[in-house]
């Protein structure tokens, strides 16, 4: 049946980085020569042109350009995309563009560029402070430029970024990890993602594992860590985010409330609720950028809906990542789907005090143990383990 359009958002892949980071399991790439970033920004809005139907009516409340790595785009060209995404969708008024970059790929001319061009926020691939365990991480930038990023987004007219570090590195201690955050709070960002360094599949570190610090460490690094950015002002917010009062990331709070999103670029994906119907879609386009751009119009690799059956495992996926979980009111709202059919499942995770009984949410025990709390919302013919859990995205976008 027909359910209300949630908010829309856009996200904007661009695949290319200088270099492939062992850790790195997202659709990026090395790349050497020239960047096609003429050709590139041509497919991404005609690929646009092709989804903007799926707005329905709505305006863009926020874009993610993400990666990769963004920040190697020329300031001209990141303006020419971004009028050539107003030019097909309406930005609400308030809209937050985010701009993931890197230290070392940029200079604060370039930056005050980004800015003048409609850019309003960052996302600094930070990882660590440690020039060993940048080392270690394989990044193209040293210690000196990280501590210089955050001055120089300030410079370029950005108050509002985003800090990105890991913890549980090779061989880290335990005050090596809180250095590195303590080193971050002396830049005072408005927004930070903190996680844990974990070996995902697809990667050098996968293949050829490093030695982590034992769970015990982590949950300490983990723990004391969460302590130090709650008395600095940065409460957690989601399972790795962190911002200070009414910084939240407006685009990821979209993702994580169940709202829609279109993806565009090589491997994008997107979430699309139809209106007439009430059918959630998700989109995947081509993932290797020679494809994307070879693609002349033909940029979707997949369409595929959300069957009722898979819905709430879909919609708690998301939400149940915010630390306050969302009203009840926005199952209904989200997915067309009553929440009394969830009421066994609801009031076992209650007794067992996993969820909160006045809203979908979490305790604190069930925060701890997400995974044991998704498990009860796989379909019947699903079984634990099989690949709920492998969904939730550790690291999430900033």
């Amino acid at each position: 049946m027909p359910i209300p359009l949630p908010p829309l958002s856009l996200y904007v892949h661009i695949p290319w980085c200088l270099k492939k980071c062992p850790y790195c399991d997202f659709n990026s790439h090395a790349f050497t020569g020239e960047l096609p970033e003429a050709a590139y920004i041509d497919a991404l809005l005609d690929d646009l042109a092709r989804d903007s139907a799926h707005a329905q009516g709505r305006e863009l409340v926020s874009i993610f350009m993400g990666g990769g790595t963004p920040s190697l785009f020329s300031s001209t060209g990141m303006a020419r995309l971004l009028d050539g995404i107003q030019a097909q969708l309406p930005f609400a008024p308030d809209i937050e563009i985010t701009l993931e970059a890197n230290p070392g790929t940029f200079e604060t001319q370039k930056f005050r560029d980004f800015r003048q061009a409609g850019c309003n926020r960052l996302s600094l691939g930070i990882q660590s402070f440690d020039r060993n365990f940048l080392t270690v991480l394989g990044r193209v930038h040293d210690d000196r430029e990280a501590l210089a990023a955050a001055g120089q987004a300030r410079a370029a007219g950005f108050d509002n970024f985003n800090l990105d570090l890991m913890f549980g590195l090779p061989g880290q201690q335990g005050e090596q990890a809180i250095a590195d955050l303590q080193t971050a709070l002396e830049m005072a960002p408005a927004h930070l993602s903190w996680y844990q360094l974990t070996l995902e599949p697809n990667t050098v570190f996968y293949r050829r594992p490093p030695t982590l610090p034992d769970d015990d460490d982590m949950a300490a690094m983990q723990a004391e860590g969460i302590d130090l950015l709650a008395k600095h002002g940065l409460a957690r917010y989601e399972i790795s985010a962190y911002a200070t009062a009414n910084q939240q990331s407006r685009h990821n709070l979209n993702y994580w409330q169940f709202g829609d999103y279109l993806g565009i670029g090589a491997g994008a994906h997107g979430k699309i609720t139809q209106a007439t119907s009430g059918r959630i879609v998700r989109t995947r386009k081509r993932r290797q950028p020679n494809h994307y751009l070879a693609a002349a119009g033909n940029y979707l690799a997949e369409t595929t809906a959300v069957s009722e059956a898979e819905l709430p495992l879909e919609f708690f996926m998301n939400v149940l990542r915010l630390r306050d979980g969302v009203d009840t009111a926005l199952y209904t709202a989200r997915t067309g789907l009553s929440v009394e059919a969830l009421a066994p499942v609801l009031s076992a995770l209650h007794k067992q005090g996993l969820l909160r009984p006045d809203r979908l949410a979490t305790t604190a025990t069930g925060f701890d143990f997400l995974n044991d709390v998704l498990a009860a919302f796989l379909p019947n013919d699903d079984q634990p383990g099989q690949h709920t859990t492998d969904r939730i995205p550790v690291n999430s976008v900033n």
